[in-house]
This record gives C-alpha cells, sequence and structure tokens, in this order.
C-alpha cells in the first residue's frame, strides 16, 4: 500500500490536470478538478432528472447524451461523484485520468482497498503504458447501480474519462438513438 500513497502524493504534485473531450485542452490542475466535481454536483440537473426517472420496470434506463465535437458523453456517478465520461464502445475498461483520482482519493471516494495492481494496457494510437487497476465499488448509469467495475487508472494527465466494457458489458443490449440524443441500457 506505500507505492499507492507514494504514486497519488507523487501525482497530487505533478498532475496539471486532464482533458474532458479526448482532445488537447488547456491542462488544470487538481483543484480544478475538484472545481468540475462540485459545480456537477450543484448544477441544474432537472431535465437530466426527467431522463434518469425515465427507467422503467423492463429493466430499461435512457440517459441523455451530450455531443461536443464528434464525441458523445453521458453522466455517471462513480462512487457517488458525478462525472461527464466519453461514451467509448472501443475501450475495454473504465478509464479515469490520474486527476480525477487523486480527487477521489481526497475526497474518500476511492479508497485503499479499492487499489489493485498495476496493469499494462495498449491506448488507442497503439502506445503501451502502465496504468493503476482499481475497483469502482459503484457505477450508476441512469438508475442502474453496477457494482465493483473494474477500472484502470490513466498515468496521464491529459487522459479524458472513458465509459469502457468493463461497465458496459454488465448490460444485455445498449443502443445509441442519435435522433433524440438518447443512449438506452437494458
Amino acid at each position: 500500500m506505500k507505492h499507492i500513497f507514494a504514486y497519488l502524493f507523487a501525482m497530487t504534485l505533478i498532475i496539471s490536470g486532464c482533458s474532458q473531450s479526448g482532445r488537447r485542452e488547456p491542462r488544470r490542475s487538481v483543484e480544478s478538478a475538484q472545481k468540475r466535481l462540485e459545480s456537477s454536483r450543484s448544477s441544474d440537473r432537472s431535465s437530466e432528472r426527467e431522463l434518469l426517472e425515465r427507467g422503467r420496470s423492463d429493466g430499461k434506463t435512457v440517459v441523455k447524451m451530450e455531443k461536443e465535437h464528434g464525441v458523445k458523453y453521458i453522466w455517471v456517478e462513480v462512487n457517488g461523484l458525478r462525472l461527464k465520461f466519453v461514451f467509448d464502445t472501443g475501450a475495454s475498461s473504465v478509464c479515469i485520468s490520474s486527476a480525477e483520482a487523486v480527487v477521489l482519493y481526497k475526497q474518500g471516494t476511492l479508497r485503499n482497498e479499492d487499489f489493485i495492481d498495476q496493469q499494462y494496457f495498449q491506448d488507442a494510437t497503439g502506445n503501451i503504458s502502465e496504468g493503476t487497476r482499481i475497483n469502482l465499488r459503484t457505477v450508476k448509469i441512469g438508475n442502474k447501480i453496477l457494482r465493483n467495475i473494474e477500472a484502470l487508472i490513466v498515468d496521464n494527465p491529459e487522459a479524458p474519462l472513458l465509459l469502457g466494457q468493463s461497465a458496459l458489458e454488465r448490460f444485455g443490449k445498449v443502443s445509441i438513438d442519435n435522433i433524440r440524443g438518447e443512449i438506452t441500457f437494458e
């Protein structure tokens, strides 16, 4: 566990932020990530709540997607914190940046026992990198709560948050309605 603390401490000192869109943006600090999390909690969620409440007794839940620069995003709660993820069916895992991991850890929503091990992964560019494999106790998509989802902390301050197959494969079917701007999980 000492190496995890050292890793997180080092990351708090050197991290200058991550991109939320998968595109390069000005670097952000851990404090900025903290502020984004706080503002997302206090923002007006009435239209999103309406969609989240559209979960039906047949096991379906519908969430609104947002599109920016051709990228589809959805709001997901991770261990109780609301975050904006890239909806990425090509990603094998849920991935979070080291900046968000530090914020989650500082807020107590990512604990020592959630860290599993180090793992190598291949990114979309074909590069092999090392990340930290973790357990997310809860991942809430719409009105569905998934428990114990494996995720990867990407050691890249510019890494976007990706909602990948480690969460998506828990559903029998996922469909996208581009006209309505909705994703249905069943």
